[in-house]
Parts: structure tokens; sequence; C-alpha cells
């Protein structure tokens, strides 16, 4: 039985850790979009290295974060995960 536990938490992390690093992809995409696509709206070239900077910090403390949180999850995966599946197969 904690065979097919360890099991069910692996695939749960790796389906969230994908889930997780996606957004972080789209938060780029989306985030570079918006950029390129005001740039020739934006006159003044202190306002443009500024939204530069802001994004750029904007981008790297979200990446931090999700990086934080896949290694805290992966460090606590029987706890946080096992706790989930109990409740899951309790309600079923």
């Amino acid at each position: 039985m904690a065979n097919g536990l360890e099991s069910r938490i692996d695939a749960m992390f790796s389906r969230d850790k994908i889930f997780a690093w996606g957004f972080v992809i789209a938060l780029w995409a989306a985030v570079i979009f918006v950029l390129l696509a005001v740039q020739s709206y934006i006159d003044q070239t202190s306002i443009l290295v500024a939204s530069w900077i802001a994004a750029a910090l904007l981008l790297l403390f979200n990446t931090a974060s999700i990086a934080a949180m896949v290694r805290h999850y992966s460090n606590d995966k029987a706890h946080i995960y096992g706790t989930d599946i109990k409740h899951l197969d309790a309600g079923r």
C-alpha cells in the first residue's frame, strides 16, 4: 500500500511541477509580448528602460518564487500530497 501511495504522490508532484513551470513560461511570454507590443507607443527612453527593468524584476522574482515552491514541495511532498490523497480517497 505504501508503494502505491508513493507512486501516486510522485505522479501528483510531477503534474504540479509541469503546471508550475508551464505558468512561468506563459508569464514570460505574456510579459515580453506586452513589452514589445507597447514599445512603439513609449516616446521617452527613460520610461522604456524603466519598463524593461520592472519587467525583468517581475520575471526574476516570480521565477524564483516558483522555483522555491517546487523545491519546498519536493522536500515535503509526502506530507503535502499524502494529505491530499487521503482526503481524495475519503471523498470516494
